[in-house]
């Protein structure tokens, strides 16, 4: 895949070393003749490891950094030249973000801003042929429109309702991006997605959570009833349709990703425990599905979400992207690839 001129391009991933952003990198230099330049500050979340197998790459150039840090980012534009940037940087953890808003507040809108300014700034002094090409692709989450009642999808249209700071501080980088957009004519894109899962994912999050728990035996806990509806959408799906959308899509548009999976928060623990009972018969909780007795309801988080779902039918009628992965598939792909590397 390239872009729209066939050229390939030199593509700046801020957050690489990330689950999505990890990922992404995999895809494009497996798939793609692009290059990539990853600046990541390797916090708890990253995994390093995640891109061992494409470190030697001459098409792959890492630098340790803060996307806080104008100069550092000043000096990266200068010295790679990019023709794109896909900005995935940010604290992503509501849990984290409810205990601790700070770091939050800091990385996804002070660094969001930085990252605009440079790119700003950069893109001010291309040449006119190369300022036609370049383009900012924020990477952004459903979060920001708070949630849905039990019909009715998100769609480019939907209006913003953050619930947590984490999705208002996302909420407040995208309305950077707009602004940079509009009084500075920088060429954006954003795109939402929804609940990302596959491998490398940290362990925090709710599904490698679950499996990791459970091999150990430990309880699994559940946010009040579990009836929290989330639309899960496979990594690899997901940044399949943001190289499309960044070398396909329409400066200045939006465009919303989902997996057409919608799945309650007890289904899915429920179905990793039935996988994890098939593929580990011989795990001491295997019989009779034992893993499902750790399961414990615990008192719900604060301002929780109820439902999330995505229209993704702008982006599959314009750029002809649908995701290839069911639930069950992905899931099974999944579990596969945590008893593999963590048992």
């Amino acid at each position: 895949m390239t872009y729209k001129n066939g050229q390939a391009l030199t593509i700046l991933i801020t957050g690489g070393c990330g689950f999505i952003g990890s990922a992404l990198i995999r895809f494009i230099l497996g798939f793609t003749n692009h290059s990539v330049i990853n600046i990541d500050k390797l916090t708890y979340a990253a995994n390093p490891q995640s891109l061992k197998m494409i470190n030697k790459s001459e098409r792959y150039h890492f630098i340790e950094g803060d996307i806080c840090n104008g100069t550092l980012l000043t000096e990266v534009f200068n010295r790679f030249q990019p023709d794109a940037v896909m900005h995935l940087a940010a604290e992503t953890h509501v849990d984290r973000s409810i205990s601790g808003p700070a770091e939050f507040i800091q990385t996804n809108i002070v660094g969001t801003y930085q990252l605009l300014e440079a790119s700003r700034q950069f893109y001010n002094g291309l040449s006119s042929d190369k300022a036609r090409q370049f383009r900012f692709h924020h990477i952004s989450t459903d979060e920001v429109f708070g949630d849905l009642p039990d019909t009715g999808y998100f769609n480019e249209q939907s209006a913003y309702s953050p619930s947590s700071p984490y999705s208002a501080s996302k909420a407040s980088s995208d309305h950077l991006v707009k602004a940079w957009h509009r009084t500075y004519g920088l060429p954006t894109l954003i795109s939402y997605c929804s609940n990302n899962y596959g491998p490398y994912q940290h362990p925090e999050k709710l599904i490698p959570l679950t499996i990791t728990r459970a091999l150990a035996g430990k309880i699994i806990p559940i946010y009040g009833n579990g009836q929290q509806v989330r639309d899960w959408l496979y990594v690899d799906d997901h940044v399949e349709a943001l190289i499309t959308i960044l070398t396909l899509g329409n400066v200045g548009e939006t465009y919303t990703v989902g997996g057409n999976n919608e799945q309650t928060n007890i289904q899915v623990v429920a179905s990793i425990c039935q996988q994890l009972t098939q593929l580990v018969p011989n795990h001491q909780l295997a019989s009779s599905n034992g893993f499902s007795s750790l399961i414990q309801h615990i008192t719900d988080r604060p301002g929780h979400d109820r439902r999330y779902a995505i229209d993704a039918s702008k982006l599959t009628t314009t750029l002809h992207w649908t995701p290839k992965h069911n639930f069950s598939d992905g899931l099974r792909q999944t579990v596969q690839w945590y008893l593999a590397h963590y048992q």
